[in-house]
């Protein structure tokens, strides 16, 4: 049975968490005053997204409609994939973007680094093996992008992010009538090898500590490593076992997708014990407010003003 929400407790008032994850790559942009306008330059924002079926997709393309109003963005489905991205960047191209800023709407930083790195010509060798669709390629058959633009290529995903620590609080408080009777499971996709996985976990627990600040009585993470056969079949198992433990414990267990949008295969998972699922982190106003702030930040590194925001507060 999966409990449904008695009350929403007001949100909690926003927490500033700073990331401090080891190995995750960040950027340090210029202070204002040395940020001009892109003289005889136009800027355009490229948001790479995994993609899904239309519900998922739409929240994605939601989320950066009020952005376009003041500069062009171009929206890429797949996983670095080149087509979708060529088509991304001339249509960018089109609108007169000259320099462009690639924003990776993933949890993970690491999510198609390489490739993507490869395609937009910021390395000279390409991946072992290559990602086309939902299928694997020799990665030597890899082009790279066709464009004259300046490309500026943010490195960083949204785990361990404030933002997404103040939404999945938000979930949080939208799903439980009592924090202190509340345990909280938040779940990711996970990493295939061990190192990445670890940091993403590490990354989460800015969110898990965020909601043990609001008295939530029992937090814990986990990535359910969904592509890797053995390493998923082990984390189902863990996953399980906490949910249900916590059941036994508190007088509710809410089960947060750290996903960018729905909940993924996670009610198979669980099917069968009591707790009340939520969102991921569509829809929510703070998902368009990370996408400004990492374009921001490049263009400020760069030493361009953003339309996006101030660098003053990056």
């Amino acid at each position: 049975m999966i409990w449904k929400s008695e009350r929403a407790w007001a949100v909690c008032a926003a927490i500033a968490i700073l990331w401090t994850v080891s190995g995750w790559t960040q950027t340090t942009p210029l202070p204002r005053e040395q940020a001009t306008e892109p003289a005889g330059d136009s800027l355009g924002v490229l948001v790479m997204a995994h993609g899904g079926g239309a519900d998922w997709n739409k929240q994605v393309d939601a989320s950066i409609a009020g952005l376009r109003d003041r500069l062009p963005v171009s929206l890429a489905f797949g996983m670095a994939n080149p087509e979708t991205l060529q088509a991304s960047l001339d249509s960018l191209r089109n609108h007169g973007a000259s320099t462009v800023v690639v924003v990776r709407l993933f949890i993970s930083g690491d999510s198609f680094l390489h490739q993507t790195e490869f395609l937009f010509g910021l390395r000279s060798d390409p991946p072992e093996q290559a990602i086309m669709g939902h299928h694997l390629m020799d990665g030597s058959h890899l082009k790279p992008l066709k464009t004259n633009s300046r490309i500026l290529l943010d490195r960083q995903g949204m785990a361990g992010s404030s933002e997404a620590a103040r939404i999945l609080l938000a979930r949080a408080n939208e799903s439980a009538s009592s924090p202190e009777d509340t345990g909280v499971m938040i779940i990711a996709h996970g990493m295939g090898a061990e190192d990445d996985n670890n940091r993403l976990l590490d990354a989460m627990q800015d969110a898990a500590e965020a909601l043990r600040s609001a008295d939530y009585g029992e937090v814990h993470v986990a990535a359910l490593r969904e592509d890797w056969a053995e390493p998923r079949a082990e984390a189902e198992q863990h996953i399980r076992a906490m949910v249900a433990e916590m059941g036994a414990r508190r007088d509710r267990v809410v089960v947060i997708p750290y996903r960018i949008s729905g909940f993924g295969p996670y009610g198979d998972v669980l099917d069968g014990l009591d707790y009340a699922p939520t969102d991921g982190l569509l829809p929510h106003h703070l998902v368009t407010e990370w996408i400004a702030s990492r374009a921001t930040a490049n263009f400020c590194l760069a030493g361009l003003a953003s339309p996006l925001g101030s660098c003053e507060v990056q």
